[in-house]
């Protein structure tokens, strides 16, 4: 090949800067990124880019690279692209699998090519797609998680076919079209850890563990503005999640010195003064950052003196000799925003009276927080409304999609949040577009989709993993009394679904027992429901049922206290016009011909330009 000539260097310098750059600057951005492997050997880039997306991918190899949508994790029918640099020209294919994971060459190419180089151990490739391609073979990019396979091999793509990449693949929980925020530098601002000291983890399938910790920073206000997971290596499976709760002011350091399992009757009484979530982790979650303006308030007599750490360890297997050290960082800083964060919890009070029935492939529960505690807490605290700027959705393995749904005067509004493609492994916080509104009167409804196909017995609402739970976590501004906004549905009219009559009263004991009829006699009502034959035609007419049930509302203070609708009986919102869902826009642009030869002249420019550089990528 003969040398390129000075001019022929300049000018694929700037086509190649051309085309990368696309319409602007923001083309060539990638506001977020994740390391994909446990080794650091894959890593990727991304950013929206208006109707599209922008994909970087840096991997430790001189082959192909592959990467792609999966349903459920897994090669099955799953949405794929492959490329990399071989001879010192570019490749990308999209393809697709069927069911069988057979890979199959897609008609429809969507995938486009930006820049693509390989030094001497690393291959990158960037790359965009549109979200919504209108292809069958593609899978639409939305607010929902998505769940990314990758691969790699040492050889490139070869006429004969794809060399299988052994155990250089697997998957990671993405949440894709999370907003860019904007990051403050919290490199030089001080922080403090609260963290378990050698808990031993018992050898059952869910313990949570409750400590009692003392906030360090007092006597003046300071903002908390980044909250950051510190979780023991090797340990990501083993935590679930990590509630933060304020307790009570009026307590004293005699409660420090030690932990204890929450929710067991050998709890110190100092637990039940912690009602109130001031921060909420889930598995899979990153730090969480507060948008410039808002931070979580510390330092005041109204703030936090004295917090519980809750944290849900989740040991199925039961391995024993488990010692465990993960807690929290949070940073601070003495230069006050403008609001201060508050944390509401809305969604189904966690109870038995919530309730699945077996072989179920789909069962809709709502947890709601009514217009009647919207209207008392914010109506005294706040008329002018509160402002949402994240929410965290949570359930737990049964669960597949949560929607978080807003109502005023009986019109529904825009999905808060949502995610269709619920992992019970990846659950943070979601950023907001835009912060989000809510006023005294309106109706906020937890929404969420389970299915039991492979369970023979009830499930029913509780704090294992096996149990279920509907909740969402707000995060708004400015904060006010309001610390959760649940309900809990009826269970008699429950119970008379089945055939129940009549239940021993005065109830002394728990669950309580059932007097007739005669085939549920001396029974609790947990028994009484594994009993009852379901079949998917009577879950159905069940599910029906609990949907329109009235409602029990919870409606709480901070320091256990209640607002007066607390204990009240509501009505699920009656739906006067429901909110119509924007049209998706399919954008198709298969044809890569257009493009193809400043991408060639953007690789021999760089092919040129980077001889001798073989040196590692960082």
């Amino acid at each position: 090949m003969r040398p390129l000539r000075p001019w022929a260097l300049v000018l694929g310098g700037l086509l190649c800067a051309w085309a990368g750059a696309g319409a602007g600057p923001a083309a060539r951005s990638y506001p977020h990124s994740a390391v994909l492997d446990g080794a650091g050997a894959y890593r990727l880039r991304w950013g929206r880019r208006g109707s599209a997306l922008a994909l970087r991918l840096e991997v430790r190899t001189r082959g192909y690279v592959g990467f792609g949508l999966s349903a459920s994790g897994g090669m099955a029918s799953a949405d794929i692209v492959v490329g990399g640099v071989e001879r010192g020209q570019p490749y990308l294919q999209d393809y697709f699998t069927d069911e069988n994971r057979v890979l199959k060459k897609d008609p429809q190419q969507d995938y486009h090519l930006e820049y693509a180089m390989e030094n001497s151990t690393h291959t990158i490739l960037a790359f965009s797609r549109e979200l919504h391609t209108c292809d069958t073979n593609d899978k639409s990019i939305t607010e929902s998680t998505v769940r990314v396979i990758w691969a790699y091999h040492h050889k490139d793509m070869g006429e004969a076919g794809q060399n299988y990449h052994g155990s250089n693949r697997g998957t990671k929980s993405l949440r894709l079209l999370n907003p860019e925020r904007e990051e403050v530098s919290s490199a030089s601002l001080p922080y403090f850890d609260l963290t378990n000291k050698d808990v031993p983890v018992p050898d059952k399938d869910t313990t949570y563990w409750c400590q009692m910790f003392k906030i360090p920073v007092q006597h003046e206000k300071h903002h908390v503005t980044k909250v950051k997971p510190l979780i023991q290596k090797g340990h990501e499976n083993l935590v679930h999640h990590i509630l933060l709760y304020q307790c009570s002011s009026n307590l004293n350091d005699s409660v420090l010195d030690y932990g204890h399992e929450c929710y067991h009757p050998n709890m110190p009484d100092s637990f039940l003064t912690c009602e109130t979530v001031i921060f909420a982790w889930a598995v899979g979650g990153e730090g969480f950052t507060y948008p410039p303006h808002v931070g979580l308030s510390i330092g005041t007599a109204a703030d936090p003196l004295f917090v519980l750490m809750e944290v849900h360890y989740d040991n199925p297997s039961e391995t024993e000799g488990l010692i465990d050290n993960s807690g929290l960082r949070l940073i601070y800083t003495p230069v006050l925003r403008k609001y201060d964060a508050g944390v509401i919890e809305a969604g189904l009070w966690v109870s038995l009276f919530h309730n699945i029935p077996p072989g179920m492939p789909e069962f809709v529960s709502e947890g709601h927080c009514t217009l009647e505690c919207l209207e008392e807490a914010l109506g005294a605290e706040r008329p002018a409304g509160i402002q949402v700027f994240a929410v965290l959705l949570h359930a737990h393995l049964a669960g597949r999609a949560i929607r978080m749904r807003h109502f005023r005067n009986g019109e529904e509004q825009k999905l808060l949040a949502y995610d269709d493609e619920f992992d019970f492994n990846f659950q943070e916080f979601q950023y907001l577009d835009e912060e989000r509104t809510i006023l005294p009167g309106d109706n906020l409804v937890t929404e969420c989709h389970y299915s039991t196909v492979d369970r023979i017995r009830m499930t029913w609402g509780g704090l294992s993993t096996r149990n279920e739970m509907c909740l969402s976590y707000l995060l708004y501004y400015p904060r006010i009394n309001l610390t959760r906004c649940a309900s809990i549905p009826d269970i008699m009219e429950q119970l008379q679904f089945i055939g129940v009559k009549e239940i021993y009263r005065p109830v002394r004991t728990w669950p309580f027992i059932i007097k007739s009829p005669k085939q549920y006699k001396n029974l609790s009502f947990m028994d009484a429901m594994n009993k009852f034959k379901w079949s998917r035609s009577e879950g159905l007419s069940y599910n029906q049922l609990v949907l329109k049930l009235p409602v029990n509302v919870r409606c709480s203070k901070t320091d256990n206290a209640e607002w007066s609708i607390q204990g009240m009986t509501a009505l699920p919102p009656e739906i006067d016009r429901p909110y119509k869902t924007e049209p998706v826009i399919c954008s198709s642009s298969s044809c890569l011909s257009c493009s193809l030869f400043l991408t060639l002249l953007c690789i021999v420019y760089i092919t040129a330009s980077t001889i001798g550089n073989t040196g590692p990528f960082v």
